[in-house]
């Protein structure tokens, strides 16, 4: 994308938040941001379109940066989950996004309420996944269930903590005390052997690799981060950090780049399990021989 376009998703977003949405016409994002019609319609195709450029692009980098709170990090913490999650709020609070979410949601576009429901229904995708590296693969049958309560459990609390009893509470607090509740209703709701909506739900939904292949290939990557004793060997975890993040939690896993790591993995060969390295190659191999999605 290029810079004169991301400029005026930027100014575009200050005038939505300023005016609101419904009353900002294009002439008023002409005038701000300085270009003409024929530029305009160049870069999108209506008002609409550049309200879902906004929101994806600021999801592209709050997506990233989230990310990046995972490298050399052990995915199974609940504290590394905990500080995504005071992120994303944070992100969100600064870019004003719920009140965007608002105006979007009591209108009566069509195309734009099932963008941000596809949105939506990407969060609970994420926190599920994440659920099943925290919780395990046994609990997975309750955790598309648990992934919905926690957001509702998050949501209301900041919701009433922050706007009807305008309490001081730090949003961070919030935060961790929702954490602290939907792991003891993980556990709560495990123990019945109980659920309302199959994990398939999601997963058929969005997912473009095959699970069995996902949770191969993070056994193996974690099997070569323990064979690393060598402590200048930090590179080689953060590659395998890497490829995992890339595989696992990208929606669009970029082959090159997987490739180029596991090509300067090469250099820390002497340090990894050979057979298990291998074994992690042929593994990538096979989830990029799946079908690609088709279009939500």
């Amino acid at each position: 994308m290029n810079d004169r376009k991301l400029l005026v998703i930027k100014k575009a977003h200050e005038l939505f938040l300023e005016k609101g949405f419904q009353a900002t016409s294009i002439q008023d994002i002409l005038e701000y941001s300085g270009i003409s019609k024929g530029t305009f319609y160049n870069y999108f195709s209506s008002k609409n379109e550049l309200l879902m450029a906004i929101f994806k692009t600021l999801h592209k980098k709050m997506d990233s940066e989230r990310n990046k709170l995972l490298i050399g990090q052990d995915p199974g913490s609940i504290e590394v989950f905990t500080q995504q999650i005071e992120f994303q709020m944070n992100m969100n609070r600064t870019n004003k996004l719920v009140a965007l979410f608002d105006e979007v949601l009591v209108s009566n576009d069509p195309e734009l309420k099932q963008f941000i429901k596809e949105g939506q229904l990407r969060m609970v995708d994420w926190i599920f996944n994440r659920f099943v590296e925290i919780f395990g693969e046994d609990k997975k049958p309750y955790l598309l269930d648990c992934a919905i309560m926690f957001l509702g459990i998050l949501h209301h609390n900041v919701k009433y903590y922050t706007n009807f009893f305008e309490s001081q509470s730090d949003i961070n607090q919030v935060i961790r005390y929702s954490v602290a509740r939907i792991t003891k209703v993980v556990d709560e709701v495990s123990s019945t052997g109980d659920f309302l909506l199959k994990p398939e739900l999601i997963e058929n939904r969005f997912r473009n690799t095959n699970r069995n292949d996902v949770h191969n290939l993070c056994h193996s990557i974690l099997t070569l981060r323990k064979s690393i004793q060598d402590q200048e060997k930090n590179h080689c975890r953060d590659l395998l950090n890497f490829i995992q993040e890339e595989m696992v939690h990208s929606k669009n896993p970029r082959k090159f780049l997987i490739d180029s790591a596991l090509q300067s993995l090469r250099s820390c060969i002497s340090s990894l399990d050979t057979k298990e390295f291998e074994n992690l190659e042929n593994l990538v191999s096979a989830c990029f021989k799946q079908p690609e999605e088709e279009p939500v």
